[in-house]
């Protein structure tokens, strides 16, 4: 089968985001005590995305689940306002304006599968003028659930019209590998990130 499509990975890959992964869990932890959350069943070594698993699971469990949507909502745009701050500081890896200009040379369509917030990954490819070569972004808001579970991928092969053995992912974290093990996507690990080599494999 014939390639006709690479899906990009954004902090890592394309650019060097430079967030505190720390803080930004630290703060969402914060919010979500104050919303009546167990301080003991939530971690900052998680991700924000675990804590509002389980965060679901709880209001759920104490019927509140009229509550899950807004406090969902605010803990991401908690996130977010980090995101966009970290944005105007971020710099572009070396050659991905060289890397782009040549795939789409070769006719390729190019996605971007992100677990950062719409605003914050249109600003930076906004600020680094990259946004013209991508066919497609999926970012965190656009699905579900966001990589390594498949879903992100699957909405953005999707969003792309191509096949699973039609892609090529290319990230630097070991979410973006499982998820395209999972789909038998073709994956390419960039150890330019949090990941290390190892689990890039």
């Amino acid at each position: 089968m014939m390639i006709k499509a690479v899906i990009f990975d954004l902090d890592g890959t394309l650019a060097d985001f430079n967030l505190d992964y720390k803080t930004v869990r630290t703060d969402v932890k914060s919010f979500l005590t104050k919303e009546g959350l167990p301080s003991s069943i939530l971690s900052t070594r998680e991700s924000i995305f675990e804590m509002l698993k389980k965060t679901e699971i709880f209001l759920k469990n104490n019927g509140k689940s009229a509550e899950v949507k807004r406090i969902r909502e605010k803990a991401l745009r908690i996130a977010e306002e980090h995101e966009l701050e970290a944005a105007k500081n971020t710099s572009l890896l070396p050659g991905v304006r060289e890397t782009l200009k040549a795939l789409r040379k070769m006719k390729l369509k190019l996605a971007l599968f992100t677990i950062n917030s719409e605003k914050s990954a249109k600003y930076i490819l906004q600020r680094f003028k990259i946004a013209k070569f991508f066919d497609v972004l999926i970012p965190r808001n656009r699905v579900r659930y966001v990589k390594p579970n498949e879903e992100h991928l699957k909405v953005t092969l999707d969003a792309l019209g191509v096949n699973p053995e039609e892609a090529i992912v290319v990230g630097d974290g070991s979410s973006d590998m499982k998820c395209s093990r999972e789909l038998k996507v073709i994956a390419v690990g960039l150890p330019t990130g949090i990941s290390s080599l190892k689990e890039l494999i």
